[in-house]
């Protein structure tokens, strides 16, 4: 059980890595040129644009959400260790349209926020995963 003051660190962590992908969202789903160059540049424009969009909103629903904020903090760092290495490993790069790094910079302060979240919440996470095992696999 996380103390009191872990609570409130993941709160903060869950905070932060909340409005990082909300305030993203518009971008993607409106169609901004920044989303669209990044998927075109990846071969996955317009459906991996919307999965990715659609996937970061249940990562901050889930995250505002405290007795799913593990399972929000899990997908959040699946979701941008995506991200990151589509930047690191393919001629997308870390400097998008001359942005300075600014979107890849905010992508791992995402990561390292949810790895916190899933760190503090693993005991959450732990139990909601041994409770869908003794749903779905009865002994």
């Amino acid at each position: 059980m996380p103390s009191s003051t872990q609570i409130r660190l993941s709160w903060v962590l869950q905070i932060v890595a909340a409005v990082i992908m909300g305030q993203t969202l518009f971008f993607k789903f409106s169609g901004a040129p920044e989303p669209v160059h990044i998927f075109t540049t990846l071969g996955a424009e317009p459906y991996g644009r919307w999965l990715a969009g659609v996937s970061e909103l249940v990562a901050v629903v889930l995250l505002l959400w405290p007795a799913m904020a593990g399972a929000g903090g899990l997908l959040g760092l699946g979701v941008m260790s995506g991200a990151l290495l589509a930047h690191l490993t393919t001629k997308l790069g870390i400097v998008v349209l001359d942005d300075g790094g600014l979107l890849f910079a905010m992508g791992v302060v995402v990561w390292i926020a949810c790895a916190g979240i899933v760190f503090i919440r693993r005991n959450q996470l732990l139990g909601q995963v041994n409770a869908l095992r003794r749903k779905f696999l009865p002994s």
